[in-house]
């Protein structure tokens, strides 16, 4: 059984489309990283899945309708928005209580255990912690819940590069089972790429790219080329051309890969390439496989 699976996802403010239409199958066991421009209804896609808003298409998160019954959905779901959203008056062995309180698979020995690694104080108050502590203090009472889907909308923002990656080293390494599922949204794409098994692509509420990684570094590469040998690449009808140093970094989708290696040097993009590539050089539009539409 599929943890998301949603048909012709669809949701509208007004006169603005935030979902237009989405297709999306997120199979158990996997990490999703929601890719997005500003306004591209990443937020508006994991409201749904978490049951926060009305929608119409077809949804189904953990084999259950999210809107119609979120009590019994959020019992296997945690969530993630931003770190600075604990209570600011609380006390750490507080939000260990109130976790404990209401979330009947979390288990307060983990927390603990997980907390004495830092350097928290268990009768600190939020306000009185660093931005990275109350990242730690939320990934600790994320990681003592027995979650078969974790869902993350910026969860490292305004945090310094040590953090982020310690952040995620400690989702990856201590929370990750290959059981639990994961999606996470964030614009620092390059951050997380080592983690992801999927990505998907979301522009103006529609799916440009959804692929698992192994398609990407599979179906994506790119090629540095000299001045001599660029009109040869461009007559290869690169998706994205740039310019670094007087070389030329031409970027296909599908290209024969011994043919790009008589141009230059090949390698695998990142997904940020990839992503501004698509996002900000105005591609041919695609369809929910990615493909040329």
């Amino acid at each position: 059984m599929a943890s998301i699976d949603a048909r012709g996802l669809r949701k509208a403010y007004g006169k603005t489309l935030a979902l237009a239409g989405v297709d999306l199958k997120v199979e158990e066991g996997r990490i999703l990283g929601l890719i997005g421009p500003n306004g591209a209804g990443k937020s508006t896609a994991l409201q749904a899945i978490l049951g926060l808003i009305p929608y119409e298409g077809e949804l189904r998160v953990l084999g259950r309708d999210p809107w119609a019954e979120r009590d019994k959905l959020m019992a296997e779901v945690s969530f993630i928005a931003d770190v600075a959203v604990l209570p600011r008056w609380m006390k750490v062995c507080d939000a260990v209580d109130y976790v404990a309180g209401v979330h009947p698979r979390f288990d307060r020995a983990k927390a603990e255990a997980f907390l004495a690694k830092t350097t928290i104080k268990r009768g600190s108050k939020v306000r009185e912690l660093s931005k990275g502590m109350v990242a730690q203090l939320h990934l600790a009472l994320v990681m003592a819940i027995d979650a078969r889907l974790l869902v993350l909308d910026e969860p490292t923002l305004g945090l310094d590069i040590l953090y982020r990656k310690s952040f995620y080293d400690s989702l990856l390494n201590d929370y990750f089972d290959h059981t639990r599922t994961i999606v996470v949204s964030t614009h620092q794409v390059e951050e997380i790429q080592h983690i992801l098994t999927d990505v998907v692509f979301l522009d103006r509420g529609r799916i440009v790219l959804d692929a698992s990684m192994e398609d990407f570094e599979a179906r994506y590469c790119e090629v540095l080329v000299g001045p001599d040998r660029i009109e040869a690449g461009r007559a290869l009808k690169p998706i994205q051309e740039r310019q670094i140093f007087g070389r030329h970094i031409l970027l296909f989708d599908g290209a024969d890969r011994a043919a790009l290696a008589a141009l230059g040097e090949v390698r695998s993009p990142s997904l940020a390439d990839l992503f501004v590539a698509m996002m900000g050089d105005a591609p041919p539009s695609r369809d929910n496989t990615g493909a040329a539409a």
